[in-house]
């Protein structure tokens, strides 16, 4: 899901959890901002398979400078479902400023998996794509104060704090005390920002937001630049 690392690093992080990523399925694509996509081409066109699919929305497909090369592309509509292998995908638009960004829930023998990151809000529709999911994957992006007073100009700090920006420790609290499912056996929080946030105080705010919930919830926080570890249901 995404490809906004180079290809080494890619098939590195890859081959560090025994995975082969010359021989993908599939790649999917939640929006066209180059964090997400600077190494799609590449990995698209892995030396080991030319024609990796790419699926994304048809509204995202000609946002994205493709270059000489254009992979073999299966467009959908934001909000539709369809079948990866033995996985089934569902897809749900998201509050965030590019040109039809999604984020996507994978079912397959019971288990759920959802991953939301790049959104400046939390709607009601997507606390129900995400109910249910036995790992749930949500962006903690910024921690308020460090943004206002960090190194971006406000413009731009604007925007991050907008409702199609990017979501805040306070918010993800929030979300936390309030709406996580009781089945969410893991948490993880990333797409830190390295300027405006930092993993302590991520880990801070939603440890103290678990508390009093009762939930066996795992938590765990990505670090920027590090992998996690690998979960196995």
């Amino acid at each position: 899901m995404d490809a906004g690392l180079s290809r080494k690093e890619i098939l590195a992080r890859l081959t560090a959890i025994g995975e082969d990523g010359e021989v993908l399925d599939a790649i999917l694509v939640t929006h066209e901002h180059t964090d997400h996509v600077a190494g799609l081409v590449p990995m698209a066109r892995c030396a080991g398979r030319r024609n990796i699919p790419v699926y994304l929305t048809t509204l995202t497909s000609p946002a994205i400078p493709w270059g000489e090369y254009t992979p073999a592309l299966e467009r959908f509509q934001a909000g539709s479902s369809f079948t990866v292998g033995d996985i089934e995908v569902d897809s749900f638009t998201v509050p965030h400023d590019a040109a039809d960004p999604v984020a996507f829930s994978f079912r397959t023998q019971g288990i759920k998996i959802s991953q939301v990151t790049d959104l400046g809000y939390l709607p009601d529709s997507i606390k129900v794509h995400v109910a249910g999911s036995d790992l749930l994957i949500l962006e903690s992006n910024h921690d308020l104060d460090m943004l206002k007073v960090g190194p971006y100009p406000w413009s731009v700090k604007q925007r991050v704090m907008g409702r199609n920006g990017h979501l805040s420790n306070d918010v993800v609290s929030n979300f936390i005390r309030n709406d996580l499912d009781t089945r969410t056996s893991t948490l993880i929080l990333g797409h830190i920002s390295e300027h405006n946030n930092h993993p302590a105080i991520v880990q801070l705010a939603a440890a103290q937001a678990l508390e009093g919930r009762t939930l066996f919830t795992k938590l765990v926080v990505a670090e920027p630049r590090h992998q996690t570890e690998v979960f196995v249901y």
